[in-house]
């Protein structure tokens, strides 16, 4: 995409003045409009199920969304890992010291190209003169003398097409960029917190159903076996039984190497070594449902997402550049002056002052091969892979919102679904136990009841685990609430 660009300015006023009121070449900015789309398609809310975590979730438009949005879970636990992580992060630190920096750099070039440089030197030089290479040979040779030099000179290169206003420009961008990459590293983290601590609490709910199956797994053989001795069962009964309970078995190591992995990130995430990570495994079973979620709009989303006003200030900072690449193809004044004393004596330099000069340079560019006018279609060329850049940020935003939504309701109507299972489980091993307890049902039978029950709820945890992850995906994806 084309990026216009203004005509030549012309030296209206003296020179001296001209720094002053010259206009800027190149593209004056102007802040992306709005997507045209207008939400997004999906219902009003959420189906409810039984259990943890299965409220049913309403959207609003008109919702808050908090700053710190993990709150919203009340969990204590969890608002202390993402604390810790705030504070300690070496990812945080470094996005910090890189807007540090953009704004050092910003300030030193304002520095340098809204004033005039001022320069004071104090030289001393030891000097002989051949009196005969410049054509006296009347007046003899003087002997070898030092030559001392106080003075202040200063220089100013006018801002006649405003090339360095854009490059001020460009470097605001930049710091515009580092701040909104903090906020994004921030966010990120934050998140990533959240999601490994839902995970972590997951794990450690499927690890202590796991054990409780394989443990009614390992009566139910106990008694597969003795049966089978007294010659009630056949062998291939003892053998399917052994197999429910191997596979139960193989279930545990990767879940205790995924707990682990999760606990040396979650150490990480909070500035600790692998091994020192000190956080508490966050219980599911108490975090609470968020049954309001905000819904913004896509053109408030623009606005909302982190990485969306970072992409823009990219543009923004690739806009100044095409107004840089544009003013170099115009002439440079520069304006110098110098005054000072020139002794050859150390102590008759503050007698006063007996040099001084008075400059002004002017440099019109004419010949450099094509290289200027190549690094101007250069900078379109960048301006316009920052725009298509910044679309593709937006659309991806947009994606991610929809996503989450479409998940938020798959996962309230898996969970819905599972647990209707477990409701059912359940009420089928309470009454297996009323049986068992009145002789009218075996000890095995009892078992088998409790193992699917066990099952159903192993399948409930992690659809529970899913919805809450979800939804800490759609605050992300929302932006954080980082503008509150």
């Amino acid at each position: 995409m084309p990026v216009p660009v203004k005509p030549a300015c012309w030296i209206l006023v003296p020179a001296a003045l001209a720094g002053l009121l010259g206009c800027a070449v190149g593209p004056d900015f102007h802040r992306p409009q709005p997507p045209e789309a207008s939400g997004y398609a999906q219902a009003e809310a959420t189906v409810a199920a039984s259990g943890p975590g299965g409220a049913a979730q309403r959207f609003s438009a008109g919702a808050d969304l908090p700053r710190q949005w993990w709150s919203l879970f009340h969990s204590e636990p969890l608002d202390r890992m993402v604390r810790r992580g705030l504070e300690n992060s070496p990812t945080l630190a470094q996005a910090r010291a890189r807007l540090v920096q953009a704004q050092e750099e910003l300030k030193a070039q304002a520095g340098a190209d809204r004033y005039p440089a001022v320069d004071a030197s104090l030289a001393a030089t030891r000097q002989k003169i051949d009196l005969a290479a410049l054509g006296e040979t009347s007046v003899p040779n003087p002997g070898p003398f030092t030559l001392y030099n106080a003075s202040v000179s200063v220089s100013y290169t006018l801002d006649l097409f405003g090339g360095n206003r854009r490059a001020l420009e460009g470097l605001a961008a930049k710091v515009d960029y580092q701040r909104f990459e903090l906020e994004a590293a921030r966010q990120t983290l934050a998140g990533n917190i959240v999601l490994g601590a839902i995970r972590q609490g997951s794990l450690q709910a499927q690890a202590a159903t796991l054990a409780a199956l394989q443990t009614a797994q390992e009566r139910q053989l106990a008694i597969t076996g003795a049966r089978f001795q007294a010659g009630g069962v056949s062998a291939l009964d003892v053998q399917n039984q052994a197999l429910l309970l191997e596979q139960t078995r193989a279930m545990l190591p990767p879940l205790v190497k995924q707990r682990a992995q999760i606990d040396h990130q979650l150490a990480v995430y909070g500035g600790q070594g692998p091994g020192d990570g000190r956080n508490e495994a966050l219980d599911l079973a108490t975090l609470h449902l968020p049954e309001t979620l905000p819904q913004s709009l896509p053109s408030a989303l623009a606005r909302q997402r982190p990485d969306i006003r970072a992409a823009e200030a990219l543009l923004h900072q690739a806009s100044a550049a095409v107004g840089v690449a544009t003013a170099n193809l115009y002439p440079q004044i520069t304006l110098s002056g110098s005054l000072g004393s020139e002794r050859t004596s150390a102590g008759d330099l503050t007698s006063g002052f007996n040099i001084w000069s008075l400059g002004g340079n002017l440099v019109q560019p004419l010949f450099h091969g094509g290289a200027l006018r190549a690094r101007k279609r250069s900078a379109l060329a960048a301006y316009d892979e920052a725009a298509a850049g910044y679309r593709q940020s937006v659309l991806q935003g947009f994606q991610e919102v929809a996503d989450s939504l479409s998940a938020l309701d798959a996962d309230a109507r898996t969970l819905a679904a599972r647990a209707a299972v477990t409701d059912h489980a359940r009420a089928a091993s309470g009454i297996a136990g009323q049986q068992y307890r009145l002789g009218g049902i075996s000890e095995l039978a009892l078992l088998d009841a409790q193992r699917q029950r066990l099952q159903a709820e192993l399948n409930q945890i992690t659809a529970q685990a899913d919805r809450y992850a979800d939804t800490a995906a759609l605050f992300q994806a929302l932006g954080g609430g980082w503008w509150q």
